[in-house]
């Protein structure tokens, strides 16, 4: 099939699912605030009491799902209700250049791979495949049962990019936090947007 188009990224979508990991995406808004023009962000119910659980009072997530962001904050992210199917993402005419779903629970990747819309989530999701923009699934569960792969091939053939939160070691990470950069850096890299979380492998010989 055709590949996405290839634009400058300038307009974001962040989806966050009720799975565990929302630090990913904490971490994705926070360096993103100065890469992008315009950070949309849609989070599932269960993702905001996860959010709420997981990281702290003053976390982006955590204010974006009690309505607390400050005016500086929403000149730049602008979220959107789950189920508010009038938003502009919700249209292939306003479609973001990409959409980043992280952390992915397995019922919504389900969903998105059979063109089920049935939340702005996923509705932006279809949007952005079907325009032909970028897509780009995080999925954080272990193990893989045979349904979370064979729709995890569905998406890949559909023109998503399957980018699993798996830290990798090599880097010799000494945080928690060197960790969720890896991952994240390869988020990065998929946008083409440039970042120095980490070397690259055996940097001596480049």
């Amino acid at each position: 099939m055709e590949g996405h188009s290839m634009r400058p990224i300038r307009k974001v979508l962040i989806g966050v699912t009720g799975a565990s990991g929302s630090i990913y995406a904490e971490r994705l808004i926070q360096l993103l605030l100065d890469s992008v023009d315009r950070i949309y962000l849609v989070i599932t119910e269960t993702g905001e009491k996860v959010a709420q659980h997981e990281l702290k009072s003053e976390s982006l997530l955590v204010k974006a799902s009690l309505g607390k962001l400050t005016k500086q904050e929403l000149s730049i992210i602008r979220p959107f209700k789950i189920n508010d199917l009038f938003a502009p993402c919700a249209s292939g005419t306003a479609a973001p250049d990409a959409m980043i779903v992280v952390p992915s629970s397995m019922g919504t990747l389900a969903r998105i791979a059979t063109g089920v819309s049935s939340n702005l989530l996923e509705r932006s999701a279809d949007v952005v495949l079907k325009q032909r923009r970028r897509l780009i699934i995080c999925p954080r569960e272990m193990p893989f049962n045979l349904i979370h792969l064979r729709n995890m091939t569905l998406l890949a053939e559909a023109g998503a990019e399957i980018l699993p939160l798996m830290p990798g070691f090599y880097q010799k990470p000494k945080t928690m936090e060197d960790l969720v950069n890896f991952c994240v850096g390869k988020v990065l890299e998929q946008l083409d947007i440039p970042h120095d979380l980490y070397k690259p492998w055996n940097s001596r010989l480049i």
